[in-house]
């Protein structure tokens, strides 16, 4: 558990170092996307005033400085008329207000650049944005109407000539400052062009960058899943294997040590002059040399198995009678006492089976519902009946029950569930492997349905 735990944060942690490595990646690219960007349309705005300069004569501004014109001398006007500072202070936002509604709303300069940007083949549709920093109205002296902090604070020009935008302005592009002096007014300002579908349009360049990232980073994802679930399943075998190991040596050193002791008895002068004992003492070690050659010939038929497909030997039984002799046999053999109580439903169905492998398939329920008990007496219900072309037959008991997680592993070869130290009887973890084999080798299947303390049933299901 141990180091299942530490490969499980090393890989984590690996993991989430790669995302953090790709996003500062994808965050780099982004921003480098996003300056080249600003800078291409920054070329482009450049090349477009100098078009527009060359070949129309103009800046895109020429109504506004008209009317500009025109109004700054009825405005310097009204400002020396004004006879408070209150009065002042509303004259001067009016006037803020016209410059500002003219410089916006009369300028060409955005049909411009549109049509250019789109002759071009870029993109063509754009916000606009135009900062006031400095109006001034100018007659024997000079009126401040308005003057921003930036503006105030002026900023030193960069080597294009243009101070820097405002910090607010910083994610736009500026096209372009426009200083103006006029003979009743002083007007700086920033136009500035901003693209709504930016980002989708940076997103589309980064496409690439991005898919690879997202593309390594699932395949670190799957790889490192795929290569802890190996780990575990690694694991899991290496303690089916280990136990497997435990439990046949228990089981083969028990008849080993009965026969052992059995030899020495007979070895004994008062056991050989007594016919009784050496008898009793013969048929005890043939019947532990029988459970011993079972347990080899068990572990020699798994190999066989793993190595070539089954081979069947069918022949055609009634299920009624095969199911009877098998029950009856196995009360006489190994039952132990066990109630069982038989319920089927065949209809005189007929089958194609392997008549020795469907008796130990069945027989080895049988054992398993004994063996998996602590109940005196131990009861097996037992019902057959055909649905859907299908043979059925049920093997309930009221035992222990298999928890959840034992119930996806207890056909594995070798699997033992993990309460298997209160069993009556040690096993080598063969039991329902077998079962499982012999059914798939009819075409069938075995279900398993359980509950602790609730005992389980096993359902087998046959075509005939």
């Amino acid at each position: 558990m141990k180091k299942r735990n530490t490969v499980l944060i090393l890989g984590v942690m690996s993991i989430l170092i790669l995302i953090s490595v790709q996003a500062f990646i994808i965050i780099g690219i982004w921003q480098q996307k996003n300056e080249m960007f600003a800078l291409r349309y920054n070329i482009l705005s450049k090349d477009a005033l100098s078009f527009i300069s060359r070949r129309m004569a103009t800046d895109g501004f020429d109504t506004v400085r008209f009317l500009l014109r025109q109004y700054s001398e009825q405005a310097v006007k009204e400002l020396h008329e004004a006879k408070d500072e209150k009065e002042l202070a509303a004259k001067k936002k009016d006037i803020l207000d016209y410059v500002t509604t003219v410089v916006n709303k009369e300028q060409d300069l955005s049909e411009f650049l549109s049509d250019y940007f789109g002759r071009r083949g870029f993109e063509k549709n754009f916000n606009y944005s135009i900062v006031i920093n400095d109006l001034e109205m100018i007659s024997n002296d000079t009126i401040v109407v308005y003057r921003s902090q930036d503006f105030a604070n002026r900023r030193l020009p960069d080597r294009s000539g243009k101070p820097s935008p405002p910090e607010s302005y910083r994610s736009k592009i500026l096209v372009n400052w426009f200083p103006w002096e006029d003979n009743n007014y002083r007007l700086v300002f920033d136009y500035f062009i901003d693209f709504s579908d930016k980002q989708q349009l940076i997103l589309k360049e980064t496409s690439a960058s991005l898919g690879m990232s997202t593309l390594s980073i699932l395949l670190v994802g799957i790889m490192f899943m795929i290569t802890f679930r190996n780990l575990m399943e690694e694991k899991r075998l290496s303690n089916l294997k280990t136990d497997f190991i435990n439990n046949m040596t228990h089981e083969l050193k028990t008849p080993l040590s009965t026969i052992t002791v059995a030899g020495k008895t007979l070895e004994m002068p008062q056991i050989r002059s007594n016919d009784a004992k050496i008898l009793e003492t013969a048929k005890l070690i043939g019947k532990q040399s029988v459970h011993l050659n079972q347990l080899i010939n068990m572990i020699l038929e798994i190999s066989m198995w793993e190595r070539t497909q089954f081979q069947l030997d069918k022949r055609t039984v009634e299920i009624d009678e095969i199911m009877n002799d098998v029950i009856n046999s196995f009360k006489s053999g190994g039952g132990n006492g066990a109630s069982i109580n038989q319920k089927y439903n065949f209809s005189g169905a007929k089958v194609d089976l392997d008549i020795v492998y469907f008796t130990t398939m069945i027989n080895n329920l049988l054992s398993n519902a004994v063996k998996y008990s602590d109940q005196d007496p131990v009861v097996i219900d037992i019902e057959g009946f055909t649905a859907d072309n299908n043979l059925c037959i049920k093997v309930a008991d009221n035992g222990i029950g298999i928890n959840k997680t034992d119930q996806k592993h207890i056909f594995d070869k070798f699997y033992r569930a993990t309460t298997g130290n209160i069993h009556k009887f040690k096993g080598l973890g063969l039991g329902l492997y077998y079962v499982k084999k012999i059914a798939e080798a009819h075409g069938g299947d075995v279900t398993v349905s359980s509950k602790p303390g609730k005992g389980s049933i096993f359902t087998v299901i046959l075509p005939y």
